[in-house]
């Protein structure tokens, strides 16, 4: 049984790691993986092993400046070279520091919950100047700030979108790049999200671009020296260094390496220092000549040791033993079973350089089986479970990995999937696999899920068809032959053959179709629900829900009751009147599955339709299932007896009933228990002595044992799911050769991550990422908390400059300062906190630290010396990015019904998944019988095929309805025929690169704004990493006939170009709606759209 729940060597490495001919060599023993330099004019700081460091310009001089848990990044000098700022998480939220370039105890000088990047410090060095998308309205761009380097007030530049910026030596000048880096894990990115950089003046808003070539390319780390802007750009290929001349608009190219790329260059005192190949070198642009620093960094790197891991957390899967003694775990890439209740926790693998998944028990509790990957490839192992022998490995010809491991009854085999959809059968003592049957087409959700018959002959499983419905199927181990028993009209899961071997449960649903159509936006308001059915599998065999019928039984019965006793008495006898030799209780009848008639010996069991999953059979006529209802998942079992459903437990999120039926392993959130299965409680499963002692697990992790095999696994999930078998073109034998080497040179899990990116990024594709991972120390994050306000200072106080109202009924938009009794308004002063007074200086967030979802005390007045003021109490939020985002969508709203009269619709769509869906409805309908229609999907995040939007676009009037009172009806009611534009800009992508695809597809209208992203592919599920970090490999891509695999790395292009520099959106513009504005408004002059007059009634 199975958890059911709901749904090289040194000498190659320094080879590889040595930088072009523009460069020395790389000196013997330096340190590689140094990582975002700053440079002052005597010394050079960056980031080695989570932590900031410094050293003379030569090498020498190493310092360490910074300790302790936490990432450290960002690093800048100011321009005397006294002080260094940098971000860090120090107190639980990435905020600015500054520390004495010497060494010190660092300063903070932001207390915002948002993320706070350094930039550079002002030329007068007085301030810090950062990033952040503190007061963004989409999630997409940060803003530019400075805080005093002394601490202080933060101030906004006025700036509307900044990634990276340094200010030009003489202040007039900000060389910034409008949107973040898309290329981290995306070489040769031309998408329409390319990082351009643009030089804006700080006096007139006007900005001077650097030219790109035709096809766009990726511009990005502005230095300065002197008047002349260098920069890093893959105009030419890989990364190199470039000079910029705003006289000539020439661009120039300073380096020319072309193995690996240059990153994070900085400038100071007329020399350029940057990361390239793991290490830092230092450029004179004058010369064009750049050197190796060969940097020598003695840390004792704590993060590379090995240490122990424990917790619930690290719990993947689990497997309760035949009697319910034990229960095996997943736990962070490694077997190891706990005792139910008596003994300790026993580790079967110790392997930190393996991973290894998925223990399933044998039905003999003997043996355990699993998947490693310890010989460099996932194969199918089966140990003794105490430890002690030699386990057997088999080796599957899937394709890489495997997962749902089910024993046959007998123990002699295993079926299992792996991750191409294949179902297979492996025979533990020839080792030979047997395929089964594969998916034709893939889905978010592996649907393969097999279940063994009683007598080990039968495997039963569903397969989909092209419409994803799937069809209930059988396996006959005996003659290697499957076939189907359900028709495929309804959708059919979760098969399981009931353990007396004469019937088989399964769900089944006719309302799943649109839902099992998983890549439509159309669904996304469907509900499925699955009702439990039973079959007896062989022909003659009674219905388990025959009718039953109550009959007096009188006294004649029991004397025939006692007279077939006798009988039966009798034929035990053999022939000399001894007693025969009594059947072995442990024998399984075969099982027969009679497909003539199969349908119909199908019977409904009277259980209400509802959200229900994770069938399993431990008893004969008995069916256990998990159940949904109201955010919560009961675990139910019903019997042929009784005929009643039950409830074993109220709240549950995963459970398995041991091989003998007899005890019960459940999974509340991380908590894990083992009971007497079957008996009926009214706690929650993990309360009580049951419960599993999990903090007594813990398994030995060393991280320079585990680090190649997380890089070998992400190459080989990259190998094994990424969509084309091609790989875009690229050897990935090569690429996984060519970045192995860096591996001995990682000092912590953050190096790991980078090196995954560097490696992941030759696939040029989208949507490849990597997140998590297991750090050393992980700092807790504090929740500030937020008013929903913008401030300024006036009157040596803080001023609420706006407040911004949500919809306070919706927790989402719940705006602390608009609430019944609070009232605040614009131009009111924030006087006191907690009955402390409030005044710059102070940073304002510093006293709002860690109160999100609490209560606070705030003093609000009229004016600044504190008269007539009052005390109200306001619970601030976490995050004030919907309120933001509402008063930008409400302001948009206001802005296209003034100019058009009231006449044209607006409706923003943030995504195409379920924000997106709300936003459509919330705003189409209620606009849906004006005359027009603006589409804004600008900063769509993407989610699914945004179909519902398109097809509720295009309706066309099929008919008119006349009633005696009233205007007449249109049908489709919520239809607009008239002009329709889209605004689409270059950071709305995925779905949101789609979406305008079809708008222009289908002929819906013009587009106007900027090119797209262009990151259509997908991304469908992929195996966690052994330290918790996850990866993907885009296994879904799109194409047309009529342009082939297109959209990706190129975005879809506007039919009217518009720009939003950065003067139009300063004076309070927005050059692309109103654009849309003007275009729509055009439209409408020239052909107006009119309604139907109605006929004359008729007479009859």
């Amino acid at each position: 049984m199975r958890l059911l729940s709901v749904v090289p060597s040194a000498i190659l490495a320094l080879s590889l790691l040595a930088p072009a001919a523009a460069s020395a060599a790389v000196p013997a023993g330096s340190t590689k993986m140094l990582t975002q330099p700053a440079l002052s004019a005597d010394r050079v700081a960056f980031v080695y092993g989570n932590d900031l460091w410094t050293s003379r310009l030569d090498g020498s001089g190493v310092q360490r400046i910074t300790s302790g848990p936490g990432t450290k990044t960002s690093p800048a000098f100011s321009p005397d070279g006294s002080l260094l700022a940098f971000s860090a998480e120090l107190d639980g939220n990435v905020d600015v520091f500054v520390v004495p370039s010497a060494g010190g105890v660092p300063k903070r000088l932001t207390w915002h919950p948002s993320r706070d990047t350094v930039q550079d410090f002002t030329p007068d060095g007085k301030a810090v100047l950062f990033s952040s998308p503190r007061e963004a309205f989409n999630n997409r761009h940060d803003q530019l700030y400075t805080v005093p380097a002394e601490g202080g007030v933060v101030a906004k530049l006025p700036i509307p979108y900044a990634a990276r910026a340094v200010f030009s030596p003489d202040g007039k000048t900000i060389a910034y790049t409008p949107n973040a880096p898309r290329h981290l894990q995306w070489k040769r990115y031309r998408g329409g999200t390319v990082s351009r950089i643009w030089l804006y003046d700080v006096a007139t808003h006007a900005v001077v671009k650097v030219p790109q070539p035709e096809g766009r390319c990726n511009d990005l780390n502005p230095a300065w020296v002197g008047g002349t802007l260098h920069l890093t750009s893959d105009r030419d290929g890989e990364f190199n260094v470039y000079s910029f001349d705003a006289k000539t608009s020439a661009v120039a190219k300073v380096t020319s390496h072309d193995d690996f790329p240059v990153l994070h260059a900085a400038s100071s005192a007329g020399k350029i220092v940057y990361e390239q190949a793991g290490i830092l070198h230092l450029l004179d642009p004058a010369t064009k000549k750049a050197s190796p620093l060969p940097i020598t960094v003695n840390a004792d790197l704590l993060e590379t040791r090995p240490r122990w891991a424990k917790g619930a957390k690290w719990v993947r899967d689990a497997s309760l033993s035949p009697s319910g003694a034990r229960v095996a775990l997943e736990f962070r890439g490694e077997i190891v079973t706990v005792p139910a209740e008596k003994g300790d926790p026993r580790t079967l693998t110790a392997t930190p350089g393996a991973h290894e998944r998925g223990p399933a028990w044998s039905p003999d509790g003997k043996s355990i089986a699993y998947v490693s990957d310890e010989g460099g490839e996932y194969e199918l192992v089966v140990a003794p479970q105490d430890g002690k022998g030699t386990p057997k490995r088999v080796k599957v010809p899937g394709s890489g990995f495997y997962d749902r491991l089910a024993w046959s009854p007998d123990g002699r085999k295993i079926a299992l999937t792996d991750n191409s959809w294949t179902l297979w059968v492996v025979d533990l003592a020839t080792g030979k696999a047997a395929k089964v049957a594969s998916e034709r087409i893939y889905a978010p959700q592996k649907t393969l899920k097999p279940s063994w018959s009683p007598d080990s002959r039968w495997v039963a499983y569903t397969l989909a068809g092209p419409t994803y419905v799937r069809t209930l199927h059988v396996y006959d181990t005996a003659s290697a032959a499957s076939f189907p028993l359900t028709d495929g009209l309804s959708d059919v899961s979760d098969p399981v053959f009931d353990k007396g071997g004469k019937l088989i449960w399964f769900l089944a649903s006719t309302d799943a179709g649109p839902v099992r159509n998983w890549f439509s936006l159309i669904n996304q308001d469907a509900e499925v629900t699955r009702a439990i059915y039973v079959a007896t599998l062989k022909a003659g065999t009674p219905s388990p829900l025959a009718k039953e019928s109550d009959e007096e039984k009188g006294p004649d019965s029991k004397d025939a009751a006692k007279d077939g006793k006798k009988d039966e008495a009798d034929k035990a006898k053999d022939k000399d009147g001894k007693d025969a030799k009594k059947p072995d209780p442990k024998a399984v009848e075969p099982v027969v599955i009679d497909r003539e008639g199969f349908s119909f010996r199908i019977v409904d069991v009277p259980v209400k339709p509802a959200e229900i999953s994770a069938l399993s059979s431990p008893n004969a006529g008995e069916i256990w299932f998990l159940r949904e209802a109201d955010g919560k998942t009961a675990l139910q079992k019903w019997d042929t007896k009784s005929r009643k459903a039950e409830t074993i437990a109220p709240e549950v999120d995963a459970y398995e009933v041991s091989f003998d039926g007899k005890k019960l392993l459940t999974r509340v959130k991380e908590s894990w228990s083992v009971g007497p299965a079957g008996k009926k409680g009214d706690g929650k499963p993990g309360d009580g002595d049951g419960k599993l002692k999990l903090d007594a697990v813990q398994v030995r992790i060393d991280p320079r044992a585990e680090w190649p095999q997380i890089l070998d696994e992400v190459w080989r999930i990259n190998r094994d799911w990424f969509y084309d078998p091609g790989m875009h073109g690229r050897d990935w034998k090569a690429m996984k050769a060519k970045y192995e080497p860096f591996v001995p040179y990682l000092s912590s899990r953050a190096d790991l991550t980078r090196l995954i990116q560097w490696m992941c990024s030759e696939l040029a594709v989208g949507h490849h990422r990597t997140s998590g991972g297991d750090a050393l120390a992980e700092v807790t994050p504090v929740q500030g908390g937020l008013l929903g306000a913008d401030y300024e200072v006036a009157n040596g106080r803080y001023r609420f400059r706006k407040v911004f109202g949500g919809l306070n009924w919706n927790p989402e938009l719940r705006a602390p300062l608009s609430e019944p009794g609070v009232e605040v308004k614009a131009g009111e002063y924030l006087l006191a906190v907690n009955g402390r007074d409030l005044a710059p200086p102070e940073n304002l967030y510093s006293r709002f630290e860690a109160t999100a979802g609490k209560i606070v005390e705030i003093t609000v007045g009229p004016n600044a010396d504190g008269k007539g003021s009052r005390t109200v109490s306001v619970v601030p939020v976490p995050n004030e990015a919907a309120l933001r985002n509402r008063d930008w969508v409400e302001g948009n709203l206001a802005k296209v019904d003034k100019a058009t009269g009231g006449r044209v619709a607006y409706v923003y769509v943030p995504n195409t998944a379920g924000l997106g869906h709300t936003y459509f409805k919330r705003y189409f309908y209620p606009q849906a019988a004006k005359d027009a229609i603006i589409v804004d999907e600008r900063f769509n995040g993407g989610g699914s095929v945004a179909d519902y939007y398109i097809e509720a676009l295009r309706r066309e009037p099929i008919a008119w309805w006349t009633m005696r009172y009233g205007e007449d009806m249109k049908t489709p009611s919520a239809s607009i025929q008239g002009p329709k534009v889209m605004l689409i800009d270059e950071t709305a992508g995925s779905g949101g690169d789609l979406l305008p695809w079809m708008f222009r597809k289908f002929k819906v209208g013009p587009i106007v704004g900027q090119r797209t992203w262009g990151g259509l592919v997908g991304i469908l599920g992929f195996p966690v990493l052994m330290d918790g970090a996850q990866v993907t490999a885009p296994n879904l891509a799109f194409w047309a006939p009529e342009e082939g695999f297109g959209v990706e790395n190129v975005g879809v292009p506007p039919d009217v170009d518009v720009e939003q520099t950065p003067a139009e959106v300063i004076a309070g513009k927005d050059p692309q709606l109103e654009k849309a504005i003007e275009m729509i408004l055009e439209q409408l002059k020239k052909s107006p759209p009119a309604a139907p007059k109605r006929p004359p009634f008729p007479v009859r």
